[in-house]
């Protein structure tokens, strides 16, 4: 049990510091028995349990709210990867298992664990699950539910789930897998996984390449999927507001072109072939997206010290937009073919609510957009997100859901979106959503508040 007042506090507010939480309890579990014991005695006294990985989450959904009656079960000690199989590709890891971690176990048994996001130093299995993240080698190897093939699970009464297994083809009735992976801690508590494993690459080949706009981004996914036989891991799209706020407040990060362009692209193969074979295919694909007027400019990693040049400045731009002050974050998806109209529409649309400054970039390789909207120069962030951000999120939500794309692609609903799922879900998957929640959790005592 936590219950020095300093500790306690890193687990009362959320990454954005958006919410400063209560509990009556916070518990820090070893294992898997001790998870049912709490489980059966909070269930037995009416208490609310809110389940919490590492604490990374941009929606508030690991926050307690209630100093008397809710307890917060931190999964942090259970810590342990139980095993890996070698000739199966596959890995148990319990649910606090950090994500830094787990690639490397899997790294010293030569596989690979691909879950990869900015947060993997401090992010752990359970709440990657919980959340369904997503991250930046979603178009190659799927969301963290494509990537678990095995759950145990401790229900709201205490009863435990024994479902890990390392099957690829179970065939035996309802999917309760995915049941829970997604779920944001409402039905029960991931305490362990058998995740899915694969062979490590021997070559990566990383571009930073100039894109005239978002179209041609998109055309030139599809021709790098189709030439390369799909080895593209990851597909980022960066606009040139996004990369001005990391020059120009992160450390040691130079622009990779000589000339400024509106539009980039961060393009990353990998396979087992060699790296001068890898090479080809990359240059191949370079050549021919610049024939057709794909790629304006372009720079091809020559040692690793350059490719992790190149992913820190994607990567560095949601620390760069914290030096502004913040952002309101929108984390949207639409069908790839629709990203163009998208980004067309959103200007004109928000031009009439308020004056911002844009930082927009993502994931484009599976259609998830980060477009964020920063206070215009001079005037105070906090301000502004508080007057002017409601309204515009709305303005980008609308938008999403008229091209049949989502307001939450990677980051879940949690505390600070269960409103929008309220407006934009359709009411039978509502309706099933609720049934779901009222039969597992009929006193509704898991983490309380969230989604639904």
């Amino acid at each position: 049990m936590v219950d020095d007042d300093a500790t306690r506090q890193g687990y009362l507010v959320d990454e954005r510091r958006l919410y400063q939480g209560e509990a009556a309890l916070i518990v820090r579990p070893a294992g898997t028995e001790e998870v049912s014991r709490v489980m059966a005695i909070c269930h037995e006294a009416g208490l609310g349990i809110v389940p919490q990985g590492g604490n990374t989450g941009y929606c508030g959904g690991a926050t307690p709210d209630d100093a008397e009656g809710q307890v917060l079960v931190s999964l942090s000690r259970m810590n342990t990867v139980r095993g890996i199989d070698p000739v199966g590709f596959t890995m148990t890891a319990e649910a606090g298992v950090v994500l830094a971690d787990a690639q490397q176990a899997a790294e010293d048994e030569g596989l690979l664990f691909p879950l990869s996001m900015g947060s993997e130093g401090s992010a752990e299995i359970g709440g990657a699950l919980s959340t369904n993240a997503g991250g930046l080698a979603v178009l190659r190897y799927g969301t963290a539910r494509e990537l678990c093939l095995g759950l145990e699970v401790v229900l709201p009464d205490g009863r435990v789930l024994h479902g890990l297994s390392g099957l690829r083809k179970d065939n035996t009735g309802f999917d309760l897998r995915s049941l829970f992976c997604g779920a944001e801690g409402t039905l029960g508590i991931i305490t362990a996984a058998t995740l899915e494993l694969f062979p490590r690459p021997t070559a990566r080949q990383t571009a930073w390449l100039a894109v005239p706009d978002a179209a041609a981004a998109c055309r030139l996914l599809g021709r790098a999927r189709r030439e390369s036989s799909d080895q593209v891991t990851s597909f980022e799209y960066v606009t040139r507001p996004s990369l001005e706020l990391v020059l120009g407040s992160v450390d040691a990060v130079t622009d990779p072109l000589e000339e400024a362009y509106e539009h980039y692209v961060l393009l990353e193969l990998s396979s087992g072939q060699s790296e001068e074979r890898l090479r080809q295919v990359s240059e191949a694909i370079l050549v021919a997206g610049m024939e057709e007027g794909e790629i304006l400019d372009g720079v091809l990693a020559e040692s690793s010290r350059q490719r992790r040049e190149l992913w820190r400045l994607r990567e560095s731009i949601p620390e760069a937009e914290k030096h502004q002050g913040g952002s309101v974050k929108h984390d949207v998806s639409v069908t790839i073919d629709r990203i163009p109209g998208f980004l067309e529409d959103a200007p004109s649309r928000l031009a009439g609510i308020a004056r911002c400054r844009y930082s927009v970039y993502g994931h484009i390789g599976d259609g998830n957009l980060h477009f964020n909207l920063l206070a215009p120069d001079g005037d105070d962030p906090g301000a502004f997100k508080e007057e002017q951000g409601p309204a515009l999120s709305e303005c980008v939500h609308d938008l999403a859901a008229e091209l049949g794309g989502s307001f939450s692609a990677e980051h879940g609903v949690g505390k600070l979106k269960k409103g929008e799922l309220a407006r934009y879900k359709d009411p039978e998957s509502l309706w099933t959503m609720r049934a779901i929640k009222a039969a597992l959790d009929p006193r509704g005592l898991m983490n309380p508040g969230k989604v639904l």
